[in-house]
């Protein structure tokens, strides 16, 4: 395992974010069909008969060292909602991104995600000493795209025809991946946007 981001467990007022593990199987299973999730073309998101398949193609990469996946938690019920991870983990070069991400539904466009994106962030910046952060989505991933720019995040350019989609609604197509990144250098105003964003949900 890459000793450089081990499992950990990170929490907040909105959202807990928990190592991984097949314990989650049920609860994500629920989520995943809140909203049929597995049907957006623009990504892959794991049908209810895959998830265990997925949970473990996520722990055997965390093995590897190139991923740290996550269960995303709701305070409230204690029940995942969804998944995220570090990923692409670059430990030479101190950079990794956040993605491979999902929520149910019904937690879409909910503090859950600000605040979740702030617990990575906090890490990969004050604890990882990151240079960088990056974000990767599919160009026609519209809600996906807002969300990273709402976030503070740059636009570093447009992967065109750099993966084939695997999702059965669009055989053969080419994705155009776009790339965002916030460096370290750009965290302090980032972190003060997004407290901020986080303190009107309060207010």
């Amino acid at each position: 395992m890459n000793s450089w981001i081990a499992p950990i467990s990170l929490s907040g007022q909105h959202v807990q974010l928990a190592p991984l593990s097949h314990a989650h199987h049920e609860a994500l299973v629920e989520a995943v069909r809140d909203g049929e999730l597995w049907n957006h073309w623009y990504t892959v998101i794991p049908t209810p008969e895959s998830m265990s398949a997925e949970i473990t193609r996520r722990l055997d990469l965390q093995a590897k060292g190139s991923m740290c996946p996550f269960a995303v938690i709701e305070p409230a019920s204690g029940r995942a909602v969804g998944m995220t991870t570090f990923m692409n983990i670059d430990a030479a070069n101190r950079r990794v991104e956040i993605g491979s991400t999902w929520y149910r539904q019904s937690v879409q466009r909910s503090p859950l995600n600000t605040e979740a994106k702030r617990l990575l962030l906090a890490y990969a910046f004050e604890q990882l000493n990151c240079i960088a952060v990056e974000f990767r989505t599919h160009f026609f991933n519209q809600q996906s795209r807002r969300a990273i720019e709402r976030l503070g995040a740059k636009l570093d350019g447009v992967l065109r025809s750099h993966q084939i989609n695997p999702h059965p609604m669009a055989p053969g197509a080419l994705r155009d991946t776009c790339v965002y990144s916030i460096v370290a250098s750009e965290w302090p105003n980032v972190k003060t946007h997004l407290d901020y964003q986080l303190a009107r949900v309060r207010a």
